[in-house]
Order: C-alpha cells, then structure tokens, then sequence
C-alpha cells in the first residue's frame, strides 16, 4: 500500500511539472513579439533593356505615429501638415537586377539571373533568422502602342521573433 502512494506521489509530481512545463511555453508564446521587414522587388518590362530593376531594403528607422493624423468629422483632415519630403528615407540598400526584356523580347537567362540574387536574398535573410511570412505582387504592364512602360513589383514581408 505505501509502494502504491509512492507511485501516485510519483505520478502527480509528473504531472505537476507537465503542467507548470506546459503553462511556461503557452505564457512565453503570449509574450512573443515579433519584428518585420519589407523589400522589395522591381523588375522592368520595360522593351530594350531600358528600365531599371532592383532589390530595395529600407535601412532606415521611422516611427508611422510622425506621419499619421486623425480625421475628426470625416472631411476635415491634417494631412496637409505632414510633408512629403519628411517621408522620404535616406539610407536604403539597393541590388541591380536585370531586366525583364533584352532587344528582341523577353530574356529568359535575365530572369533566371534575378532568380539566383533573389534567392540569395532570401537565404541571407533567413540566416539572420528572418521567415518569409507572405509573399505579395503587382504588375503595371505595357498597355500597347504608345506605352512602354511596364514594372513587374513584389514585396516579401518577413517576421522574426524578438
């Protein structure tokens, strides 16, 4: 009979640190935060290889609270108080890349080229411990004669614990 209450006192004692283990991870999970960065990916469709394509990654530090206000009756707005200029930031990186179009047409070994420094992004950015989290884009395209403008734009958003 003491060898059974023995073995429930065991028994129990698991079960208590299961629970407090449990309780740890849960809390700790609430507590999580996380950071986000963006960047951006441009590649040009433009004809003849004369647009500009790019990796952009925002190095710079800003506070969305600068460049926010309230509209109070739904018409009347501050907006015009916040100055495009001070949007601006100044310290960015940026990745030539390819174009989408050479002189005859698309450029299949371009796109495999972007393809591999793309890539590289990403795998550097997941060496400092960054997850893709989604992955979003657009397209501005040639709309025929007498426009040849055209971007092809995606922007990978990634998250990483704090």
């Amino acid at each position: 009979m003491i060898a059974r209450m023995d073995e429930n006192r065991l028994d129990m004692k698991k079960y208590i640190i299961a629970a407090l283990l449990c309780t740890v991870l849960v809390s700790d999970s609430l507590w999580a935060q996380a950071e986000y960065r963006v960047i951006t990916i441009i590649e040009s469709i433009v004809p003849m290889g004369i647009g500009r394509s790019r990796i952009i990654e925002n190095k710079t530090d800003v506070a969305v609270e600068d460049f926010t206000t309230e509209r109070t009756n739904g018409k009347k707005s501050n907006q015009g108080k916040v100055k495009r200029k001070d949007l601006k930031v100044d310290e960015f990186a940026e990745t030539k890349l390819l174009n989408f179009y050479s002189a005859v047409g698309i450029n299949f070994q371009n796109i495999a080229s972007n393809d591999a420094v793309i890539t590289d992004k990403m795998n550097e950015m997941a060496e400092k411990g960054w997850e893709l989290s989604f992955a979003l884009s657009g397209v501005e395209s040639d709309a025929g004669e007498g426009d040849p403008q055209g971007i092809y734009i995606t922007r990978l958003i990634f998250k990483r614990e704090l």
